[in-house]
């Protein structure tokens, strides 16, 4: 019997930050931040995330921010849209 498995990613999810600044312009509302995640998955049907990142853009300045570069504002603005 032949077995396909592995990882592979998934759709990119993305929202905007309407009421955060970004760091390095200092403008409102154009953060834009993407979510992919990695999925295992058996004969291309995902079984179980492995594995999540988050990028942040700024629409003005095209700035870009990974997840470790964040700042308290982003991640509050982050939660705030996700519930």
């Amino acid at each position: 019997m032949i077995l396909f498995f592995g990882t592979r990613p998934g759709k990119t999810e993305t929202k905007q930050l309407p009421h955060v600044s970004c760091p390095y312009c200092e403008q409102t509302g154009t953060l834009i931040i993407s979510r992919t995640s990695n999925w295992f998955h058996i004969f291309w049907i995902r079984i179980f995330k492995v594995s999540s990142k988050k990028i942040a853009e700024c629409s003005h300045c095209k700035r870009t921010y990974f997840e470790n570069e964040f700042t308290e504002e982003m991640e509050k603005g982050l939660i705030q849209i996700e519930s």
